[in-house]
């Protein structure tokens, strides 16, 4: 059962999680557009957003090593400042015509993102073993509020200063980047004892070796970098099809409901059919996502694809999130969360540096085939541990 203080906490997580998605559902609306319109080479539109995903994947280790040593909201609150930096910076690169200086702003953006990434197993760490699914997905719900608040503020201050499209869009992730860190202060997670800290627990060569890890990173790594290769895409996809911003927008904020408003019942999936079904759930979602991708290319499509790319990312992801709490011990959480975070980063950052040189060079076919291979391995790797655990539990029976 979680208790109030744990409650609390999972509920100052979910307004963090939140305004950290409200502000990347907003990157993802308008950073390959703006990448467009700053770069000399349409080819080169999602390299800021591949910096994003690439900073958070080298940020993702020393992050939660630095969690370790000095509690979590000590490293939460230096993820919300990169953010607010990161806003910043862009806003500059903006003003300036400055493709290189947008970069760096979108690398600032993706060490915050990187930080946001703990905020589900902050919540899980702090919970009884059965209900851990249910805090990570209790967190993940925030991001329901980013469905709406993201694409309407990207709306909204496309033209908000005027002579400089999307520069009032910076300024918005600017405010949200301020808004978590001053949240975060009311943060209250006990830090490891000394004890807990100095203990390195089982070599971490050995837990990766274990098969439950190995699915759970599996299913983490290939539904995240699915959904970012087909996001990334998407938006220079629709404008190819001469789609308007507004139905960017619009496909990108059902995209994100779809991410996120599963979260209210996905942790009771989780607890009542078991972590693996509900994966292989998400692993459909996603194959239904490319059919609906290579059906068409108008509105309705996009719309369908995209709203199905969010539902089986929240299955897949939040899923192999809950699978992964079952390898480690306390003394562990940090390495372990971070090999699997870094992990999952690296296939994000190949997928979104990737997906739009595809997208420019073939076109929106190829970008919804070339997920297909992944997809099904996912699929397999858990139907292969749903076997394994099958035949250890009937070896098991046969003992007693």
């Amino acid at each position: 059962m979680l208790s109030a203080a744990t409650r609390r906490n999972v509920f100052i997580l979910a307004l963090c999680q939140a305004l950290n998605v409200t502000g990347l559902s907003l990157m993802i609306t308008v950073s390959a557009v703006t990448g467009h319109k700053l770069s000399s080479d349409p080819a080169l539109s999602t390299l800021p957003l591949g910096l994003q995903f690439t900073a958070a994947m080298l940020t993702t280790f020393p992050v939660s090593l630095l969690m370790k040593r000095v509690g979590r909201r000590i490293g939460f609150s230096l993820g919300a400042f990169a953010a607010l930096l990161g806003g910043t910076i862009m806003l500059v690169g903006v003003l300036q015509a400055s493709f290189v200086i947008f970069c760096i702003g979108n690398a600032f953006i993706g060490i915050g993102a990187a930080t946001a990434q703990f905020y589900r197993f902050a919540a899980a760490d702090a919970a009884d073993e059965s209900f851990k699914a249910r805090a990570i997905s209790m967190v993940m719900v925030g991001g329901l509020i980013a469905a709406f608040l993201g694409p309407l503020s990207a709306r909204w201050s496309r033209l908000a200063i005027e002579g400089t499209e999307f520069a009032g869009s910076f300024v918005v992730v600017m405010g949200l980047g301020l808004a978590a860190l001053l949240l975060l202060q009311l943060l209250r997670i006990p830090r490891l004892t000394l004890e807990e800290r100095r203990d390195t627990g089982r070599p971490l060569g050995e837990i990766a070796r274990n098969a439950t890890f190995v699915v759970a990173v599996i299913g983490g790594m290939i539904g995240y970098a699915t959904m970012s290769f087909v996001m990334t895409a998407s938006p220079l996809a629709m404008m190819a099809h001469n789609h308007s911003f507004d139905d960017n927008a619009f496909v990108i904020q059902w995209h994100v409901v779809g991410m996120f408003a599963p979260s209210f019942f996905t942790g009771h999936l989780i607890q009542r059919f078991g972590v693996l079904n509900v994966m292989l759930a998400g692993a459909a979602a996603l194959l239904a996502c490319v059919a609906t991708g290579l059906s068409g290319t108008e509105v309705a499509h996009f719309w369908g694809a995209m709203l199905l790319l969010g539902l089986g990312w929240n299955f897949l992801y939040i899923g192999a999130s809950a699978l992964l709490t079952e390898t480690y011990r306390p003394a562990e959480r940090a390495k372990v969360q971070a090999l699997n975070d870094f992990l999952i980063g690296f296939g994000v950052s190949v997928a979104s540096l990737s997906s739009g040189a595809l997208q420019a060079v073939f076109g929106w076919e190829v970008v919804n085939l070339s997920p297909l291979p992944a997809i099904l391995a996912a699929a397999l790797a858990v139907l292969w541990l749903k076997s394994r655990r099958r035949a250890m539990a009937a070896v098991g029976s046969s003992l007693v």
